[in-house]
């Protein structure tokens, strides 16, 4: 508790109040925004907070990225067409209840179940964030490589559509992380001294995310405006409260733990929740025509799980999602290593940033409540003009990683890379995280080996690399028998049915 005071004594600085405020601001307009995420601009500010100090610069980006959670609602709300991923759910119900005319109350539900749901998961994240590193810091060079593994496996077979599609992904990333001449002797370089020290995982992250994003919208825009529904000041009645309390709570319980998981995200527990709501709801009747619980329970796990998100990435050093994986590059630029050593080597910074996660909180609530009219008309932002800026801001970015035109070459090649990725459905994190992951899992392996001297049984040599092993291979064999069983069970009601017809 005494660290934690002294975090909101850093956290409430002018400076980083300021940083907190912009960062809530900027995380819910590129969460309205569809098609550019908190990833995307986490990525584009990485460049511009160099000469920032590294709290204030994670203050800002756990601002956007809290921020980016609650914007994408909005969106799937009023647009049926979510920012995030994790802001699909909430487009089922949401959208039909705009269209009924309660966009208000939906949008008063999602920011108040995200306030809650956000304040909870961040308490759990200052109470089980320090033990869990504790726990962490006893694993050695095996576990390590193992719970890595893991974090590829996990985002690459587990939470993508195509295992195959995934796994080039991943390899994709890993190729271009062999990139230099760290091991002494020059990989994949062709001969250009620019490469020897790899490629900037910056230019990397902007090219993708920003180029890729920019090009691929830009060979899909709809030239008619988008058509955006009225809303007013949210509010709700006591119905709409007492259907919602519960769903908050619930939803929860579900997205911190998915969250903090290296197979977790915020997808699949808000699917739980929804399900969940539907089961139990005394009006089912309501679902998929506009009910308030449909929205109130996906919209807190959403958010929850952002916490849980960012456990893992400061106690562990694994990243989950893409935002994480680039705050987690933000912090490798500033010479920080999150893992079980951050709570004791950065304490000042680590317990700032965690209650700067309160406030920024409590700032989606109180800002973003009175402002829902205005990012209801930030939709209408014509899309060239947009993305014309991304385009400028990711160059102007890229060049100021090294002040070095090749770099700007490098940021054209990826970001067809991007485009191409996208054209095909390859999904983007597994490259993004198999570039920032591939160096340490190289440097692990090569240190589990270097004390076994050579012995590969060294993998499977602490109990904590063992049960991460038979949790890939659970996942393995869940992710292969789960469609199959989904596929042949509609079959098998179908064959019910006939023979109760005869």
């Amino acid at each position: 508790m005494e660290m934690l005071l002294e975090g909101f004594g850093t956290a409430l600085t002018p400076t980083n109040l300021l940083y907190a405020v912009l960062g809530v601001l900027l995380g819910t307009a590129v969460g309205v925004l569809p098609g550019i995420g908190p990833a995307m601009t986490v990525a584009l500010l990485l460049p511009v907070t160099y000469n920032v100090s590294p709290s204030s610069a994670l203050i800002l980006f756990a601002g956007i990225y809290y921020g980016g959670m609650y914007g994408g609602s909005t969106t799937s709300i009023l647009l049926n067409t979510p920012g995030e991923s994790s802001s699909v759910i909430t487009a089922l119900e949401g959208n039909k209840m705009a269209k009924a005319g309660r966009a208000a109350q939906a949008l008063a539900t999602a920011a108040i179940g995200s306030f809650v749901a956000g304040t909870i998961g961040t308490v759990l994240l200052v109470v089980l964030a320090p033990r869990v590193a504790d726990v962490v810091v006893t694993l050695g060079a095996p576990s390590y490589f193992a719970l890595m593994a893991l974090a590829l496996f996990a985002v690459t077979a587990v939470l993508g559509a195509s295992k195959l599609r995934g796994f080039i992904s991943l390899f994709l990333g890993l190729a271009i992380a062999l990139v230099g001449t760290t091991t002494g002797q020059p990989r994949l370089t062709f001969g250009r001294p620019e490469l020897a020290d790899g490629i900037d995982v910056v230019v990397v992250a902007v090219a993708i995310f920003a180029i890729g994003e920019a090009l691929w919208v830009a060979a899909h825009l709809r030239r008619r405006p988008l058509e955006v529904i009225p809303v007013g000041q949210p509010w709700m009645n006591r119905e709409d409260w007492s259907r919602s309390w519960k769903p908050w709570l619930r939803g929860t319980a579900y997205g911190f733990p998915f969250g903090a998981l290296p197979a977790g995200g915020a997808e699949t527990p808000t699917l739980l929740s929804y399900i969940t709501e539907k089961k139990l709801s005394k009006r089912p009747e309501e679902f998929g025509k506009g009910a308030i619980e449909g929205v109130a329970g996906p919209e807190a796990a959403n958010n929850a799980s952002a916490a849980g998100t960012l456990m893992s990435l400061l106690a562990i050093g694994l990243p989950t999602t893409a935002t994480a994986t680039i705050i987690l590059l933000a912090m490798q630029s500033y010479g920080i290593q999150p893992g079980p050593q951050l709570f004791d080597a950065e304490p000042e910074l680590v317990w700032g940033l965690l209650a700067s996660l309160f406030v920024a909180n409590t700032l989606l609530l109180v800002v973003n409540l009175p402002l829902a009219p205005v990012w209801a008309r930030l939709l209408q932002i014509p899309r060239p003009y947009l993305y014309a800026g991304i385009l400028f801001f990711a160059s102007l970015g890229a060049y100021s990683v090294n002040f070095d035109a090749f770099d700007l070459g490098l940021l054209l090649v990826f970001g067809l890379l991007g485009l191409t990725m996208r054209r095909f459905g390859l999904p983007v994190l597994p490259l993004i995280i198999g570039v920032i992951l591939g160096p340490r899992l190289e440097t692990t392996l090569a240190e589990a080996l270097a004390i076994s001297q050579g012995d590969l049984s060294t993998l499977v040599g602490e109990p904590v690399a063992v049960v991460v092993y038979i949790v890939m291979a659970l996942l393995l064999v869940g992710s292969i028998v789960g469609p199959r069983l989904r596929r042949t069970a509609p079959a098998h009601e179908d064959e019910e049915e006939k023979v109760d017809v005869r």
